[in-house]
């Protein structure tokens, strides 16, 4: 029934992603929504299924994107991976950690897909690429956690009871 549930949310996103975004964008910086989901599942369920989630749905962006499959599978599946790392640390219920966490995690997946980039040949300026795209998108994506962590962690929490 989870991966369902799952299979579902990360659609759900997809179109969010690359229908409504645009008008709540920022100087052209909005968050990443998929990146968000398999932080999340990393966070809260563990580092495998983070990593398993990232990849997933990565691999649908790719997808539907058309060019350079594996290029975000990648990028989320390591941040899922982070997550997962910090959430078998950290204290997962408290919101400030999740955003932090969150923020770290965006960071380290965008900064793999800038530098699978530069492998791929396409150059983009570091100084533009940090300061102008990553940190404002991981910054995006953090404040979302803000608004969205109580609910999402309440509703796996329910699930896993409902699972045992």
């Amino acid at each position: 029934m989870q991966v369902y549930i799952f299979v579902l949310l990360f659609g759900a996103v997809l179109i969010l992603q690359a229908t409504v975004l645009d008008f709540i964008s920022v100087f052209n910086i909005k968050p990443d929504l998929v990146m968000l989901l398999a932080i999340f599942s990393g966070f809260l369920l563990g580092k495998r299924e983070g990593a398993f989630w990232g990849f997933a749905g990565g691999l649908i962006e790719d997808l539907f994107s058309g060019s350079y499959i594996g290029l975000n599978a990648l990028s989320k599946m390591a941040a899922g991976y982070l997550a997962g790392v910090a959430g078998d640390r950290l204290y997962r219920e408290n919101i400030l950690v999740a955003a932090g966490v969150t923020f770290f995690s965006s960071v380290a997946g965008l900064l793999l897909n800038y530098l699978l980039l530069l492998h791929l040949g396409i150059g983009i300026s570091p100084f533009y690429a940090l300061l102008r795209v990553i940190v404002p998108t991981a910054l995006y994506t953090a404040a979302l956690v803000l608004l969205l962590f109580g609910r999402v962690s309440r509703f796996v929490l329910i699930r896993s009871k409902d699972l045992l």
